[in-house]
This record gives C-alpha cells, sequence and structure tokens, in this order.
C-alpha cells in the first residue's frame, strides 16, 4: 500500500520561509515523478511544482518560480518544497503527489497517488 505523508506547514510571516517534506512508503519513485500541489479556500486545486526523473528535471509554475524550490532524497523516498519569500497568496492546503510517469507533469490527473495535505498560512 503506498503512503505519502507531507509534513512541515503551520504559520509564517510574510517573507518568511517554511521547508515542507513528503515521505512516501510502499514503494519508490526514484525514476518516475514527485509534485506538489496547493489549494486556496474556494479555488481548484492547482500545480505548485515537480520533479521529474529522465532529464525532464524540476519544474515549476510562474506564481512560485524564483522562490520555492522542489528537490528530493531518493535514498529516503522523500520530496521537499522549500519555500521563500513567501506571501499571503501562497496560503493554501499543499498536497504531495506521486506519479510512475515521467514528464512535465501539470495536470493532476497524471499523478497517482496523493497525501492528505498540510496547512501552510502566510500572515501579512
Amino acid at each position: 500500500q503506498v503512503q505519502l505523508v507531507e509534513s512541515g506547514g503551520g504559520l509564517v510571516q510574510a517573507g518568511g520561509s517554511l521547508r515542507l517534506s513528503c515521505a512516501a512508503s510502499g514503494r519508490t519513485f526514484s525514476s518516475g515523478t514527485m509534485g506538489w500541489f496547493r489549494q486556496a479556500p474556494g479555488k481548484e486545486r492547482e500545480f505548485v511544482a515537480a520533479d521529474s526523473w529522465s532529464g525532464f528535471g524540476t519544474y515549476y509554475a510562474d506564481s512560485v518560480k524564483g522562490r520555492f524550490t522542489i528537490s528530493r532524497d531518493n535514498a529516503r523516498n522523500t520530496v521537499y518544497l522549500q519555500m521563500n519569500s513567501l506571501k499571503p497568496e501562497d496560503t493554501a492546503v499543499y498536497f504531495c503527489a506521486a506519479s510512475s510517469r515521467i514528464g512535465i507533469l501539470h495536470a493532476q490527473y497524471a499523478y497517482d497517488y496523493w497525501g492528505q495535505g498540510t496547512q501552510v498560512t502566510v500572515s501579512s
């Protein structure tokens, strides 16, 4: 049984930083894609960042480019999202997702497994 467990969310002031972690168990995704999505109150879930194997590398939503960094530790089967220069509009529940596919995967349907989400709140 595959599980993704996020941690690291919380309350931070605008301009601050947080690092989210997502630990996968049940299988490895070292040759697939791991990503982050977020959902703000009253809004659709949206793509944030992903890291795909085999040369596709990392890619980001325009809204977070230059501020957020995705990375992963395949030995620990864990993916991270370092979030710097946070803004109130970054407030959302952040979800980790994993896929056995590789490529530029922005769409939710491309991901097979999801975590339960972790709340990030940025105060102004």
